[in-house]
């Protein structure tokens, strides 16, 4: 297993646990939207990182696309959590950054 692909394992493992712990656990968040922009930049980097081709990576960026969908549906039975089109807005806006600047500043084809 590559490092790129256990550091991927690891991230997205925390980042859906974390997105769905029960509200009355975590500290108030005032920037949570960035935090889901960082979180899925990271994830897809991660994900260039791993991709071999345009192709796989846009097919990584869609599978972080819809777990960060799925994970906002789950929030729906979370105490104290919900749905946020915000999120998701938040969550691609991290996809598509990263996987442009891996298109741009790397040689896959």
């Amino acid at each position: 297993m590559t490092t790129a692909l256990t550091l991927f394992l690891l991230a997205a493992s925390g980042i859906f646990i974390g997105c769905l712990v029960p509200a009355r656990y975590l500290p108030p968040l005032r920037h949570d939207k960035w935090m889901h922009f960082a979180a899925f930049l990271v994830l897809a980097m991660l994900a260039g990182r791993i991709a071999q081709s345009i192709p796989s990576l846009l097919a990584w960026c869609c599978g972080l696309f819809f777990a960060g969908a799925a994970i906002e549906v789950i929030q729906h039975w979370v105490p104290g959590r919900q749905f946020c089109w915000r999120d998701l807005a938040a969550n691609t806006g991290g996809i598509l950054l990263a996987a442009a600047s891996t298109i741009y500043f790397s040689d896959l084809v």
